[in-house]
C-alpha cells in the first residue's frame, strides 16, 4: 500500500513537473526591451498607452493609470526612478494586511549576533522540503544598515523546489537574483523575465513578482543581494572611456504581459524586516501597459566586457564591476556587485591569481558554476564566502605554489563563474548562518600551509635574522 505521504509527495512532484513544463514552455518565447536606464514603453493590448500624457482624464481601454515612484519626485532627473503602470485595477483597491511568520528571512538592523572577524565560508543550502517555494526558500545570512533608514545591505541564499501561488514584494529594497542551479520564470508587474544560471534578474523596490522553477525534479537554487541603499547603476567608465564592462544594450526588460484573474491570491509585502499578508480577490499582476524607468531587467555575465592588464599586476577587483549602489561618498559603494568572468590572463613577471589582501571593504563571495582560480578547494557552486572589513585573505598554499611556479604564457580563464557582493560596511550574520551545519569547520586551515619567507624555518633569501 502506499503511505497518504508518499501519495502526497507523488502528487506534489506531478504537480511540479506540470507547472515546470508550462512555466518552460513560456520562458521560451519571451520578448525584451534592451538598454539600462531607459524610458522604455510598452503594451500588451494595441492602444492601451495613452499618448502625450500620463494620466488622462479616461485612460484606455478604462484602465487605471498608476505611478510607481522609485525615487522621491525630486531626485535629479539623471537618478529619478519612476514608471506609469495602466493596470485593470489599481494598487489601492486590496483588503488591509496582517502580519505573517518571517520564516528564515532577516533585516537589518541585525542585532541578534555579534560582527565576527573571522573568516566564514558556507557549503551550499540543505535540500529543502517539497513544495518549498522561492519566499519559503528564501535564507538570509547576514547584512548591514537599517533598512528602515533605507542604507545598507542584505545577503540571502534560497533553495526553492516549487512554484510561488502567491505575490511578493519588497518594500525595504531591490533584489538581484543570481540563479546557481535552475532557471526561474519571473513573472512582475512589468512583464516576465526568465533567469538562468549565469544570468542575473533585478526586482526593482516595490514591483510585484511571482518566482516559478522552470525544471522539476530539480530544487532551484542560488543567490540574492537585497539592496537597501540607492538603487543599482552602472559604474563610470572613467579612463576606460566609453564602452566596457557590462554594456547597457546587455540588459533586458520585459514587455508589458498581463493576468486577469479572479479569485484568493495572496499578497506578501516585505516592510521594514517584516512579512505582511492579506488576500486579493484578483491578481496583481494586471498591468497591461507601462512607461517609464522604474523597472526589471535580466542580464547575461557572460556578456561582461572584462578588462584586464596586458603588462603587470593583477587589476584590483574593482575593475570587475557589474553594478554598484553609490553612497554620499563618491567612490564608495553601499554594495557594488561584481563578477569573475571568463578572461585572459597575459600579465609578465606576475603572480596572476587574486593577491593576498585586507580591505576596508566587506567582501561575500559564491560560485555559480566551476571553480575559482584562488582557491584549489572547499569553495563550491551554491556555497559562499565572507571576508569582513580587515580579515586577511587570498590564496590557499597549493594555488600559491602552482601560480609562482606557473611559466607565464597567455592563460584562459574559463572553468568558472564567480561574484561577489562587496559593501562597505561590516556584515554582520545571523544567528542562523552563524550555528548552521552547512558552515564549513576550519576554514582557517586554508592558509595553516603558508610556509615562512625562503623556505621551511629560513629566513627571506639574501638576508639574516635580527
Amino acid at each position: 500500500m502506499t503511505s497518504s505521504a508518499e501519495q502526497a509527495r507523488g502528487e506534489h512532484t506531478d504537480t511540479a513537473q506540470a507547472s515546470a513544463e508550462r512555466a518552460r514552455k513560456t520562458a521560451e518565447g519571451l520578448s525584451y526591451l534592451s538598454g539600462f536606464g531607459n524610458q522604455h514603453s510598452t503594451e500588451a493590448v494595441p492602444g492601451a498607452l495613452p499618448t502625450g500624457r500620463n494620466s488622462p482624464q479616461r485612460a484606455p481601454l478604462g484602465l487605471y493609470a498608476e505611478q510607481l515612484s522609485g525615487s522621491a519626485f525630486t531626485e535629479p532627473r539623471a537618478h529619478n526612478r519612476r514608471s506609469w503602470l495602466y493596470r485593470i485595477r489599481p494598487s489601492a483597491a486590496h483588503p488591509r494586511f496582517v502580519r505573517t511568520g518571517n520564516g528564515t528571512v532577516r533585516t537589518a538592523p541585525f542585532t541578534e549576533a555579534d560582527p565576527d572577524p573571522n573568516r566564514l565560508r558556507w557549503n551550499p543550502l540543505p535540500e529543502p522540503a517539497p513544495g518549498t517555494d522561492f519566499l519559503a526558500g528564501l535564507w538570509t545570512l547576514g547584512g548591514n544598515g537599517d533598512a528602515a533608514q533605507r542604507a545598507g545591505m542584505a545577503i540571502h541564499l534560497y533553495a526553492a523546489n516549487a512554484p510561488m501561488t502567491r505575490v511578493f514584494s519588497d518594500a525595504d529594497g531591490e533584489l538581484l537574483v543570481v540563479p546557481e542551479r535552475g532557471g526561474l520564470l519571473l513573472r512582475t508587474e512589468l512583464g516576465l523575465l526568465r533567469a538562468e544560471p549565469g544570468h542575473v534578474a533585478l526586482i526593482p523596490r516595490g514591483v510585484r513578482f511571482r518566482v516559478e522553477p522552470l525544471t522539476a525534479g530539480t530544487t532551484a537554487r542560488g543567490y540574492v543581494c537585497e539592496n537597501y541603499g540607492s538603487p543599482f547603476v552602472l559604474p563610470d567608465l572613467g579612463p576606460i572611456g566609453a564602452n566596457g564592462l557590462a554594456n547597457p544594450r546587455d540588459f533586458l526588460a520585459p514587455v508589458a504581459a498581463y493576468e486577469e484573474t479572479a479569485g484568493p491570491v495572496e499578497v506578501v509585502n516585505k516592510f521594514c524586516g517584516n512579512l505582511w499578508k492579506a488576500t486579493y480577490d484578483h491578481s496583481p499582476l494586471d498591468v497591461v501597459a507601462w512607461h517609464g524607468n522604474h523597472v526589471p531587467y535580466v542580464y547575461d555575465l557572460h556578456r561582461f566586457n572584462v578588462i584586464g592588464s596586458i603588462s603587470y599586476d593583477h587589476p584590483d577587483p574593482s575593475i570587475f564591476t557589474v553594478l554598484t549602489s553609490p553612497s554620499d561618498t563618491p567612490g564608495l559603494a553601499g554594495v557594488d556587485f561584481v563578477v569573475f568572468a571568463p578572461r585572459w590572463l597575459v600579465g609578465e613577471d606576475t603572480f596572476r591569481p587574486p593577491y593576498f589582501h585586507r580591505n576596508v571593504m566587506s567582501e561575500y563571495m559564491g560560485l555559480v558554476e566551476g571553480a575559482y582560480d584562488a582557491k584549489a578547494e572547499g569553495f563550491v557552486p551554491g556555497g559562499g564566502s565572507l571576508h569582513n572589513m580587515m580579515s586577511a585573505h587570498g590564496p590557499d598554499q597549493e594555488t600559491f605554489d602552482r601560480a609562482s611556479a606557473a611559466e607565464l604564457k597567455p592563460q584562459k580563464i574559463d572553468d568558472g563563474l564567480a561574484f561577489m557582493f562587496e559593501t562597505r560596511w561590516p556584515v554582520t550574520l545571523t544567528p542562523q548562518a552563524r550555528d548552521a551545519d552547512h558552515l564549513q569547520d576550519g576554514y582557517d586551515d586554508v592558509w595553516r600551509g603558508l610556509r615562512q619567507a625562503g623556505g621551511p624555518g629560513g629566513s627571506p633569501r639574501g638576508h639574516s635574522g635580527p
